[in-house]
Formats: C-alpha cells, sequence, structure tokens
C-alpha cells in the first residue's frame, strides 16, 4: 500500500504528465509581417505571405501552397508540411514542435541591412531557386522581427 505521501507525488506526476502532453500539442499564433518584401528569382510570386511568432528570428513564408519555417539566426530553412498550418483569419497556427529534423540544403546565404530593411537572400538547393527576404527594422537598426 501506499502512504499518503506516495500517494500525492503519483497523483503529481500523473497531472505533470497530462499537462506536459497538452502543452506539446498548443500550437502558435503566427501574425503576417508588415510591409516584408519577396523575391523569388529576382520577381515577385503571385501568391505569398510572412509571418512572425513572439521569438524573434523564427519566420513562417507561404510560397504559393508550400510553407518554409526560416531561421535567421541558425540560417536554417525547413519545408513544412501545410497540413499542419491552419487559417485563422489573416493569421495561421502552427507549432515550431512540428518541425522536421532536417533543414532543407540552402547554400549561398547572405544576410545585409539595406537601409531600414534587412535581407536575407539564399538559395533553395544546390542548383536551386534563389530566394530573397526584405524584412523591416526597427529605427534602431535591430530586427523587428
Amino acid at each position: 500500500m501506499l502512504s499518503r505521501f506516495g500517494k500525492v507525488v503519483l497523483v503529481l506526476l500523473l497531472c505533470g504528465n497530462l499537462l506536459s502532453a497538452e502543452a506539446a500539442e498548443v500550437k502558435s499564433l503566427w501574425k503576417p509581417v508588415e510591409f516584408a518584401i519577396l523575391k523569388f528569382n529576382d520577381e515577385a510570386p503571385k501568391s505569398w505571405n510572412l509571418y512572425h511568432t513572439d521569438r524573434k528570428g523564427l519566420l513562417l513564408l507561404r510560397l504559393w501552397k508550400r510553407y518554409l519555417l526560416v531561421d535567421l539566426q541558425e540560417e536554417e530553412v525547413f519545408d513544412i508540411d501545410p497540413q499542419m498550418v491552419k487559417s485563422v483569419g489573416d493569421n495561421v497556427e502552427w507549432s515550431p514542435a512540428d518541425r522536421p529534423n532536417e533543414p532543407l540544403e540552402t547554400p549561398n546565404w547572405k544576410t545585409r541591412d539595406i537601409g531600414p530593411m534587412q535581407r536575407v537572400q539564399f538559395r533553395l538547393g544546390k542548383d536551386g531557386y534563389i530566394l530573397e527576404l526584405q524584412i523591416p527594422l526597427l529605427p534602431n537598426g535591430k530586427p523587428a522581427y
């Protein structure tokens, strides 16, 4: 038989496991990046949007029907399953816990401040298309997203 203390510990452990499982399923709300510019092989794509969350340096790019997670700090890009992303008005919901293990190959990664914008340019794959993001900077020159 378990003592009263043992029962309390057991209940706390079970509650902790339930809460951690529930927290893993919580999706983050991603909001559109205002005034961003995207170039795909030096042309503006017809259908795209760029989203940010509270965590700086992470952006979610919708390019046609494809989603890409762009990690500016690690200089990595991940291909996201569009079935995992849910539209909520102008925003989208997606959990960073659903990020794939392996990033896409992104050679030629270049970052440069161009006035009030930060330009991030990279190639998708060894001989793939070139993506260029222009993201607004704060007046002090720090990244807004």
